[in-house]
């Protein structure tokens, strides 16, 4: 399981669940240096996974790397603060495009819903416009189900009451399910119900490359979805579509990912059932307990036991058989 430079993808994923853009890395890192990029700013680095990748990488590519995200966790400051050439900024990626330098490479991992996404391509694209600097090579996860065509919010207040759709707070995603179902896979405030306009991280992708010519966008359909978007006229565009296209909407690989995802899904509504099953016995075994403290109910048992002459219907002794006591 291990990916270049020895990293392993699930040491901060103990579901397994692939959810980190790491799990992409020879494709992205391919992608990287097909574009020659000497530097890389990435949106969304949370607990640093992809980030000390880009960091190995960026030594050998003599590149700089910036990491972008207003909630750092605590793994990705340890990070800032053992490798003294990462600039971590710590705002939003609205905050943070205002002033930055437009990297030759750009990683949207963040914020997974149409209003961030379309917002995020849109301010790019009017400072490269503005400054004369060419539009950089955009890296987008999770253009694949479940959010491809269903936003999710990290603070539903932060967005736009038009672009906001209506949520279910904690609800439970499941493949093939436009709405929500109990005990699928958890994610904090999803749009309750998947499709439509301005709904999705792949929606938000298309609306754009519609508004804006000369753009090209490829999918590799694994581990919730890379987009790479580039250029038409870049200079690296022929080798980046030699690299890309054999994966594109790869058929095969979107089989695997709907099997991948839909066991994943399972998954979690096994481990539901299983926990909400484990909660009700334990709330039996504390009935039953306090019924075999109860003098009320050995008073009972009593009565019972002279009323139907030895045989009641119940007693204490079954009780301590249920719970495995002597």
């Amino acid at each position: 399981m291990d990916l270049p430079f020895g990293l392993n993808p699930y040491d901060n994923d103990p579901g397994a669940w692939g959810a980190s853009l790491l799990n992409n890395a020879e494709l992205l890192l391919a992608c990287l240096d097909a574009a020659q990029a000497r530097s890389v700013a990435e949106v969304g680095a949370y607990a640093g996974d992809l980030t000390r990748l880009l960091l190995l990488w960026a030594e050998r590519a003599d590149a700089r790397v910036i990491a972008i995200d207003p909630s750092p966790q605590p793994e990705l400051e340890h990070l800032e603060r053992e490798r003294s050439e990462l600039e971590l900024i710590r705002e939003t990626s609205f905050e943070a495009f205002e002033h930055i330098p437009l990297p030759d490479a750009l990683v949207l991992d963040g914020d997974h819903n149409y209003y961030t996404l379309i917002e995020e391509l849109q301010r790019i694209t009017r400072r490269s416009e503005a400054e004369g600097i060419e539009l950089p090579l955009l890296l987008l996860h999770d253009v694949c189900w479940p959010h491809g065509r269903r936003d999710d919010y990290f603070d539903p207040a932060q967005i736009p009451a038009e672009y906001r759709q209506p949520i279910v707070p904690e609800g439970g995603l499941y493949p093939g399910v436009e709405g929500i179902r109990e005990g699928g896979m958890p994610y904090h405030n999803p749009a309750a119900r998947e499709g439509g306009p301005r709904n999705g991280v792949l929606t938000a992708v298309e609306d754009f490359l519609a508004a804006h010519q000369g753009l090209r966008l490829a999918v590799i359909p694994a581990f919730f979805g890379l987009g790479v978007m580039w250029r038409e006229d870049a200079p690296y565009a022929g080798e980046l579509a030699r690299i890309v296209e054999p994966w594109d909407r790869n058929p095969l690989l979107e089989r695997l990912e709907r099997n991948r995802v839909l066991h994943l899904a399972s998954s979690q509504v096994q481990l539901n059932l299983a926990t909400n099953a484990q909660e009700k016995v334990r709330r039996q075994e504390a009935l039953l307990q306090r019924m075999l403290a109860s003098r009320a109910f050995a008073a009972a048992e009593l009565f019972l036991r002279v009323r139907q002459r030895g045989k009641p219907i119940f007693s204490r002794s079954q009780i301590r058989e249920l719970l495995g006591q002597r």
